[in-house]
């Protein structure tokens, strides 16, 4: 997968300086950042919708879609895959894979099972 979304980078760049006319990310791109983002809103939406549907199908073509959406406003504001990798990798050492970096700080607490510690309210 990653490489996939490495690959995806690259082409949006290249395709953000065609005419958008012809090209769907070079248009993106040339309506600015609050478009990309009502974008990437919009597919947030729809899979989440599909997915609450029960719908497979539509939930893995909706998931393609904001994957794309998300790369094209990476793109915008100078974000490589790799930032991200990155991050996920620090995460991952801190919390575990399966964990998200909590919004709010509470005491540590040991993670039995793997010896992990992680935050109240995770």
């Amino acid at each position: 997968m990653a490489d996939s979304i490495l690959r995806l980078h690259a082409a949006v760049l290249a395709a953000r300086l065609r005419d958008p006319a012809v090209s769907r990310t070079a248009r993106l791109a040339s309506e600015g950042l609050p478009k990309m983002a009502k974008k990437l809103a919009e597919e947030a939406f729809e899979v989440g919708l599909e997915a609450v549907q029960g719908d497979r199908r539509r939930t893995i073509l909706e998931s393609a879609d904001l994957i794309y959406n998300l790369v094209v406003l990476w793109s915008e504001i100078g974000i490589a895959p790799d930032d991200v990798w990155r991050e996920m990798d620090r995460r991952e050492q801190l919390y575990g894979i399966a964990e998200k970096l909590p919004k709010t700080r509470g005491k540590p607490v040991a993670r039995a099972a793997t010896g992990r510690r992680t935050l109240l309210g995770v």
